[in-house]
């Protein structure tokens, strides 16, 4: 799979295309559909499941240091109200550095996607003022479609995050979905 083939898949899926454009009409500044989201979509993909699954978190992630965290839990809420068919989870990047121990601010949804844990959870789409799909790849492709989870370079340079990406490996239970994962502890 290539970025051309998986901007027609994103939108060739109901669920996805329906997601992308609440995501849009949202209108906060530098938002995403992310991580989980999109690589389970592939993964189910290439495995010949279900394309979407109801249960898998909606990660919503967008950019703005006016918003606070309180405001940020009331777009997820009202999210979840408007469209409860969808496992909304909502993430102001602009804050979420607190969250991650010796961790600088963020300064944008992209640079907050590319520390995420795993090169194949840092992935964003979202849809363009003319409703084209724009991706977000990092590290490309080719973890995700290889099947293969590896730190990312913020994770893999850094004792007290590798641990904290090893103990995630070991909750996520990833494999038992996809049995052909290849799950690596170092880049």
């Amino acid at each position: 799979m290539n970025e051309t083939e998986l901007k027609k898949l994103l939108t060739t899926i109901p669920e996805i295309y329906a997601i992308l454009k609440i995501i849009e009409q949202l209108k906060l500044p530098d938002t995403w559909l992310c991580a989980g989201s999109i690589r389970n979509m592939i993964w189910n993909y290439l495995s010949n499941q279900a394309l979407f699954d109801p249960t898998t978190d909606i990660d919503v992630i967008f950019f703005e240091p006016k918003i606070s965290y309180d405001a940020t839990q009331e777009i997820e809420k009202a999210l979840k109200l408007a469209h409860p068919n969808y496992a909304w989870e909502v993430r102001n990047q602009a804050h979420m550095h607190l969250h991650n121990p010796n961790t600088s601010p963020y300064i944008s949804a992209r640079d907050a996607m590319s520390k995420f844990p795993e090169r194949c959870t840092a992935i964003g789409a979202r849809l363009t003022a003319t409703y084209d799909i724009e991706l977000f790849l990092p590290y490309g492709l080719s973890d995700i479609t290889d099947f293969v989870v590896r730190p990312t370079p913020f994770f893999a340079g850094n004792a007290e995050k590798l641990a904290i990406y090893r103990e995630r490996q070991a909750k996520k239970k990833w494999q038992k979905r996809w049995p052909q994962l290849q799950i690596l502890f170092a880049e």
